[in-house]
This record gives C-alpha cells, structure tokens and sequence, in this order.
C-alpha cells in the first residue's frame, strides 16, 4: 500500500502533450520545486480515492485516472527511505480549470522536454521520465 500518491496530469496540445507541473510552496526545504500533485493516503482509505480526494482539495478538479505508471520492478515509487507512492496518468474532467489552492505556489503547464529543465523534487525525476515512456514521446515532446 502506497503512503502517498499523485497524478501526472496531462492535456493534448497541439501535436503535443502537456503535463500540469505543481510548484511547491512549503515546506521550506522543498518550496519552489515542482511536483506531481497528489498527496498522503489516510489509514485505511482507498489509493484512488485517497488521490481524487487530494486533488479536488490542492487543485479544485476531479480528473479520470488511466494507467499506473510504475516503478521498475512493477512496484509504487521510493520518495524518502520509509515513503513510496503511486502515481497515474490522468486528464481533467471536462471544463476543469486546476488552481494553486493548497501547498502549491503555482501550476504549469508544460511539454515533457520544457517540463525536464523545471527544478524538481528529487524523486520526482525518475518519474517525470517513466511519464514520457509511458506516453511514448520522447525528448522532443
């Protein structure tokens, strides 16, 4: 079981995607670096529902969620020693319009290879990379 999990939400634009990159505004150490909304999972509370939940309350949208992307060895993904966390592929649900309202300072929307030179959290970069796998696009994006 997951303790956290997000989303990589994505839109078409154009011939490309776009990933929504959420900008950290606490706590200190991790503020001003982008993420993948989503957030903790509550004791005995369902991933999927844990993550609909998190993100109607950071971002106010409801979104559909699609495939798991997984961590090598088909597993969640290590974010600290003691943490792991799940993330899916997700689009807004129609007419959704995300805002910044809880932990975040701003949100952007971005190609994968715009997305790339963003400042990160750390174990968000594999990730950002197996998005881009699992969207089969490459560097370019």
């Amino acid at each position: 079981m997951p303790d956290v999990v997000a989303a990589a939400i994505v839109r078409p634009r154009g011939a490309s995607v776009e990933l929504l990159c959420a900008q950290r505004s606490a706590p200190p150490r991790l503020a001003g670096l982008f993420e993948f909304p989503g957030g903790k999972v509550e004791p005995g509370e369902d991933p999927c529902a844990a993550l609909h939940r998190e993100l109607a309350e950071e971002l106010g949208v409801s979104v559909r969620l699609g495939s798991r992307v997984r961590a090598p060895g088909d597993g969640d993904w290590p974010i600290t020693s003691n943490l792991t966390m799940r993330v899916w592929l997700a689009e807004l649900a129609d007419g959704q319009r995300p805002r910044a309202l809880e932990d975040h300072a701003s949100l952007v929307w971005a190609t994968l290879a715009d997305a790339e030179a963003l400042p990160w959290i750390e174990a968000d970069r594999p990730i950002l990379a197996a998005v881009a796998r699992a969207l089969e696009i490459g560097p370019e994006g």
